[in-house]
């Protein structure tokens, strides 16, 4: 997790246990029947319009969105221009020791696409498609957590009536209104935290990495289509501050 996700986590979860340890009363918000309710039928409901496997995609996804922090495009641009300078005055093929050391998997298969002698055509075809499969499993994921967020206050919400229905069931048993009451109010309580304190905020992070993700694959694409036509750093230069945000724009050339 980034500082930031973590802090706001933290800071969440921390400020509702406060507000129930100052009421003083910690083990009634603790309640099985509840979070089986909540947790339970909004995983089953999920599972209907999903299969396991997005689920487990969407958790690693969750993993990666939540450990995603601000991405310095400006640095990237600078380092896809020092490529495109090296590639102008030497050769594609000079790139080749450099490429097999890039960190990142889509500007390495980019690299090594351009050295091979792949057309610029071909290139932006797979490149292109790459992305492509990489926004449609992110948008799956989105979609899940989504779904997610909107299920749990509903389940929140049955699990409310059947705790009202117990409760006026048995209204001839003082004792056993209690426990009822408190499933009816627990599940509308889980559900809200499930909702709008891990869900939506995990929908967001994700969506927020996704849009990094295409910001920075549009970056590679168009430096390495670039070297490929062998055109003049300072023209991708241009391109690129078009694409970066104003904040990180670059000058490398006077």
């Amino acid at each position: 997790m980034t500082p930031f996700s973590v802090l706001g986590l933290i800071s969440a979860l921390a400020l509702v246990a406060l507000a129930i340890a100052m009421g003083g009363h910690v083990g009634a918000f603790l309640d099985i029947p509840s979070v089986l309710i909540v947790i339970g039928g909004t995983l089953a409901v999920v599972l209907i319009s999903f299969t396991p496997a997005d689920l487990a995609s969407t958790a690693a996804l969750a993993g990666q969105a939540l450990g995603h922090g601000p991405q310095a495009f400006g640095g990237l641009a600078k380092h896809l221009l020092e490529l495109a300078q090296k590639a102008r005055a030497n050769g594609l093929l000079a790139l080749q020791a450099q490429a097999a050391k890039e960190a990142h998997p889509f500007l390495r298969q980019a690299l090594f696409l351009a050295i091979d002698g792949a057309p610029a055509d071909a290139v932006e075809k797979i490149l292109t498609q790459d992305t492509a499969s990489l926004l449609e499993r992110q948008e799956r994921g989105l979609g899940l957590l989504r779904r997610a967020a909107e299920v749990a206050p509903a389940m929140g919400l049955i699990g409310t009536l059947i705790g009202l229905v117990q409760m006026l069931g048995q209204l001839s048993t003082p004792e056993a209104i209690g426990p009822a009451m408190a499933v009816a109010i627990l599940t509308t309580f889980y559900g809200a935290v499930l909702a709008y304190m891990v869900f939506t905020p995990l929908a967001a992070k994700l969506e927020q990495m996704s849009g990094d993700d295409l910001l920075m694959r549009k970056l590679m694409l168009a430096a390495t289509l670039s070297m490929l036509k062998q055109e003049n750093p300072r023209g991708l230069e241009l391109t690129l501050n078009s694409l970066l945000p104003p904040t990180q724009r670059v000058k490398v050339f006077k």
